[in-house]
């Protein structure tokens, strides 16, 4: 029993939902409502959407796996309490459920691909799966362009269901094209807010994680630059975000989405100014942990705004 709570764990089963829900709440609450405003509907059924999720869900979770292995060192510093690898779990065996969920999660995108003639699916999902990997072993110890590789395949949760719909685009009808390019403003929009919010995020742990990581000969920004830099950089990424979200708050107003503008700017908006300031104050790495947890929840607090797209134009 211990070790299934373990493999979970090392999976970030968290993570997961949140990727399955992001998925599940873009496809039924935006792009489908907005394929049926104009007679049309997905060009991913919910068998092939499932499967894109299950795809998704077990090549994030075959990463995770992967980061932990390479991480192991590093974790007997900055967390030896929650210490997974070599305690629960094996090294051997950490490979193998890497190894295992990677092909699963390839093998059902070509799958797709196949079925639904979308022949790029595997290879980008096969894409994913080494970025993974090589983000683990190599590009996570690098200045920043680890940092943004993971933000980018926290991105491309939202753009692989988008991206399928393109064929809309070979439709005559001036309705069907506006649909498609609504579904893709809107899904730009989730994906920018995803990659801003993930840079944050993980300079954050960046700054929690700083001892084992410059034991360990790692390059990141903290150990480059110094904290105090370092959280200059994510303070400007927060007025950034912060500016996004408000403007399109400002945009929505024409809408009279009121319920809507009023959960944005008390759950997303105002969590963000709250972290601002304490990532002023942040020295420690119990602080940098607390800030990390409450840009997670301002990220679950964004996905969950599609359902107001829902709501109101159901």
């Amino acid at each position: 029993m211990k070790q299934v709570k373990a493999f979970f764990q090392i999976a970030r089963w968290q993570n997961l939902l949140f990727i399955a829900v992001t998925q599940c709440l873009f496809h039924f609450c935006i792009l489908a409502p907005n394929l049926s405003s104009v007679g049309l509907k997905p060009q991913v059924s919910s068998y092939y959407l499932l499967l894109i999720i299950f795809a998704s869900i077990v090549i994030a979770g075959s990463g995770n796996i992967i980061n932990d292995y390479f991480d192991l060192n590093i974790d007997k510093i900055n967390k030896p309490d929650k210490l997974i690898v070599d305690k629960y779990i094996s090294r051997r065996w950490a490979i193998f459920w890497h190894l295992l969920l990677s092909v699963t999660g390839i093998m059902c995108s070509v799958y797709v691909g196949m079925r639904l003639n979308l022949f790029w699916l595997g290879v980008a999902n096969s894409f994913c799966v080494l970025l993974l990997f090589i983000y683990s072993a190599s590009l996570k110890k690098q200045f920043l362009i680890g940092n943004i590789v993971v933000s980018s395949l926290t991105s491309w949760v939202v753009m692989v269901l988008i991206l399928p719909e393109y064929e809309a685009l070979n439709k005559t009808s001036i309705q069907t094209l506006e649909a498609y390019y609504k579904i893709l403003r809107i899904g730009i929009l989730y994906a920018s807010f995803s990659f801003i919010i993930s840079v944050i995020r993980e300079v954050i742990k960046d700054m929690e994680d700083i001892d084992g990581d410059r034991k360990n000969g790692c390059k990141t920004m903290p150990i480059i630059w110094g904290l105090n830099a370092t959280k200059v950089f994510v303070a400007v990424w927060l007025i950034v975000l912060i500016g996004v979200v408000s403007i399109a708050q400002l945009y929505v107003v024409r809408f009279k989405w009121w319920i809507s503008i009023l959960y944005a700017f008390i759950f997303i908006v105002a969590p963000l100014v709250f972290i601002f300031k304490k990532l002023i104050k942040a020295q420690s790495t119990k602080d940098f942990h607390k800030l990390s947890s409450l840009v997670k929840w301002v990220m679950l607090s964004g996905i969950l705004s599609m359902i107001f797209f829902w709501i109101y134009e159901r």
